[in-house]
């Protein structure tokens, strides 16, 4: 698909109309009962997985369907508007599955991309810490040579679903040998390992993947545990990051849509006056504000993922970051108003709209703060002093 397109090609269109229908024999109520009794969604990520729908983006020759990260983030799209997004896709296939396909040796490419694309080994992604925060030059997480090992000692926080995941990508740090400065490097860290500890992080966000605070504590590794060249630093972390931003995105328009499609149909049936509530303006024209705004976000986010699969990894961090903001700000407003207009009926569970709205919130947070996006585009795109 060349960059100037703005219509996707037929076998997307056809990806998306089989994972909504996917999607939707599992559907909200499905995903909330999982999410509010501790359990995963192990069923609905396996059949996924089984179709060929994980792993969209992999390579053929490890199992994978040999599309892009367009094509992986209208999945993840299409199963939020059925209401089961999948935040496990944002690491496992987009993230993990990206930068070893494009980094990883022969051997790792095999050993990891298969369980990968068919689900049956997800695999985790660590970079944030609890000192550093949004401001990852400042990571602590340390591996040092000894032998022909690696030993890793660290902190990291706000990690998905390690309780499912066999492996998880850790973000760390090693001395360059010539001018004595640390440089990011990536390992794969069982998450069975001796030293790899990690304890649940109480949330109020409704989801079935949990969040982990996680003790490193002289873990060793051997050698073919690191990911790419030694030196290969923040290109080969920025190779994971765009889609991260793309998927955040995707995963926010997913939602976005699914909220206004639950609005909508609850704004034509209700009916307080002389005809339904959707009649009037005051329900009508912000549900269509929310409407135009997720579709300008799915446009950005297109482009972004067009520019990451056509190789263009610089043009592609603006368009990535701005996608990402747009779709957060989107979501936000369109399950602010989709909770509104079903009045107090929006914050019960039998509707279950009001747990979209810790969900929706997340998205401005992370992976990157709409405040550090800004601080982006203002220095990059705009070309003003940096402020931080």
């Amino acid at each position: 698909m060349s960059t100037g397109a703005f219509t996707e090609p037929e076998e997307r269109i056809e990806l998306r109309k089989q994972v909504f229908k996917l999607g939707s024999k599992y559907g909200q109520e499905y995903f909330l009962e999982k999410a509010r009794s501790g359990q995963k969604t192990t069923e609905l990520w396996l059949e996924l997985g089984k179709n060929g729908y994980l792993g969209v983006n992999i390579p053929e020759e490890y199992g994978g369907g040999g599309g892009g990260i367009a094509d992986v983030a209208a999945v993840l799209e299409e199963l939020g508007a059925a209401g089961s997004p999948m935040l496990m896709m944002v690491v496992s296939p987009a993230i993990c599955g990206t930068v070893i396909a494009k980094f990883g040796t022969e051997e790792q490419k095999r050993t990891w991309l298969p369980g990968i694309a068919d689900g049956t080994e997800t695999m985790a992604f660590a970079i944030t810490e609890p000192d550093a925060g949004t401001n990852s030059h400042n990571i602590t997480t340390t591996a040092r040579k000894d032998g022909d090992e690696w030993v890793l000692n660290g902190r990291k926080i706000y990690i998905s679903g390690l309780d499912e995941s066999t492996n998880v990508l850790v973000v760390s740090r090693t001395e360059d040998s010539k001018t004595g400065k640390l440089k990011p490097c990536l390992f794969v860290v069982p998450t069975d390992a001796p030293g790899f500890e990690f304890t649940p992080i109480p949330m109020d966000f409704v989801s079935p993947e949990t969040q982990f605070q996680v003790f490193i504590d002289d873990v060793r590794l051997p050698a073919d545990a690191l990911v790419g060249d030694e030196d290969g630093g923040l290109v080969q972390l920025f190779a994971g990051l765009n889609p991260e931003r793309i998927m955040a995105a995707s995963y926010a328009t997913g939602m976005a849509r699914f909220a206004i499609g639950k609005a909508t149909a609850y704004a034509k049936e209700r009916t307080v006056f002389k005809g339904p509530i959707g009649s009037h303006q005051a329900i009508a024209h912000p549900l269509a504000q929310a409407h135009i705004q997720v579709e300008l976000a799915r446009l950005m986010t297109q482009k972004a993922a067009t520019l990451v699969d056509d190789g263009k990894d610089l043009e592609a961090g603006e368009a990535a970051n701005i996608a990402k903001y747009a779709a957060a700000e989107a979501g936000v407003f369109a399950v602010d108003t989709s909770v509104h207009t079903f009045g107090g009926n929006g914050l019960t569970q039998e509707y279950g709209m009001g747990a979209l709205i810790g969900g929706s919130r997340v998205m401005r947070i992370a992976p990157v703060s709409k405040e550090m996006i800004l601080n982006f585009v203002a220095m990059h795109s705009l070309g003003l002093p940096k402020s931080y």
